[in-house]
């Protein structure tokens, strides 16, 4: 291989590395992300069946006092 052979492998290898880590990065910023709506679904659960509760107390409630 010539001089110019191997200048034009490493321009490939430096850009394969570059975007090995861009993509390492991204894959970073996308597992923080899916953290964040894992966290915030728990969240919404935990209020929605809050909620349920709260209800349903109520309509127990009502259904006691027309008794």
């Amino acid at each position: 291989m010539s001089e110019l052979d191997f200048k034009a492998l490493e321009l490939k290898v430096n850009q394969l590395i570059e975007t090995c880590r861009l993509y390492h990065e991204k894959n970073k910023a996308l597992l923080k992300e899916n953290q964040t709506y894992k966290t915030e679904r728990a969240q919404a659960l935990k209020q929605k069946d809050l909620a349920r509760h709260k209800v349903e107390g109520m309509i127990t409630r009502l259904k006691a006092m027309e008794h």
